[in-house]
């Protein structure tokens, strides 16, 4: 059981399947959503190793089940990392999704490596400025893009170049490595089209027709990971890695903040307790 302290939700998770019912289809509701926590371990179930009461933790709560918009929750131990004590909650909330998001794209799924290039999308969100930073640090270089309103903040977060997908050619930035696509549909499949062969797209919008004439394509979902959190709240606490935080709101504005009629830009993070 933890005790929450800062909460990260994702807009989208309101219309995924998951938040509504369990494994078989069966109707969960209420049910509580968020899944990204950090906090601290008040008790242990049987047998558990690897924590302890009193520890500090971040992580990823299973999908389907009431999530992390709440003072306490009930998580798998294996969900959880160890959140250093000089990383404020809110930044280790801030890091669960677009963390995992970015490592699981880039170098499980992706096989980055340095001297390669690869194509951000949407570099100026929270998981694309995670990735562009992530790539960056790896050695490959990075191409982000956007809309003209981002290309700052893109480039503040480690892209080299910067692609206005509402004024540039997309096909203008020649053959590229990796896709690390956030935004599914036709940039989707036009960006099949700038890969070099033996290239890969990655796309966390699901099954998608976008296809590389010589190389491959890999929809994933975020899975949790304890190694991939410890290598990325690393460099959290050492400044090579920043978060993209938007908004900070207490438990009691949560709502409101789900129900936002401007957009924000960044992260919302849903602070707990102090």
């Amino acid at each position: 059981v933890v005790r929450i302290h800062a909460s990260g939700f994702t807009g989208d998770e309101l219309t995924w399947p998951s938040t509504w019912t369990d494994r078989v289809g069966r109707d969960r509701t209420p049910s509580i959503p968020g899944h990204e926590l950090a906090g601290v371990v008040t008790a242990l179930g049987y047998g558990t190793t690897g924590l302890s009461v009193g520890q500090r933790v971040f992580g990823l709560t299973d999908w389907y089940r009431d999530g992390t918009l709440a003072e306490y929750v009930a998580v798998e131990a294996r969900n959880l990392t160890p959140l250093p004590g000089d990383v404020d909650f809110t930044v280790g909330a801030a890091l669960v999704m677009p963390g995992l998001t970015a490592w699981q794209g880039l170098f499980e799924h992706g096989r980055l490596h340095a001297g390669q290039s690869v194509l951000v999308h949407g570099a100026a969100g929270v998981v694309g400025s995670m990735a562009s930073q992530l790539a960056r640090e790896a050695g490959a270089y990075v191409i982000g893009t956007g809309r003209a309103g981002g290309r700052q903040t893109a480039l503040d977060f480690g892209a080299q170049e910067f692609v206005d997908l509402d004024n540039d050619a997309l096909e203008d930035v020649g053959k590229v490595d990796l896709v690390f696509d956030v935004l599914g549909g036709d940039i989707a499949k036009r960006s099949a089209g700038v890969i070099r062969a033996g290239g890969t797209l990655v796309t966390i919008t699901g099954p998608t027709e976008a296809r590389p004439a010589d190389g491959v394509t890999i929809d994933f979902v975020v899975v949790p990971d304890r190694a991939q959190l410890s290598e990325v709240v690393q460099r959290a606490r050492t400044g090579r890695l920043r978060t993209n935080i938007g908004n900070v709101a207490a438990l009691d504005d949560a709502v409101a903040a789900f129900n936002r009629t401007e957009r924000i830009k960044g992260k919302t993070i849903i602070r707990v307790r102090p």
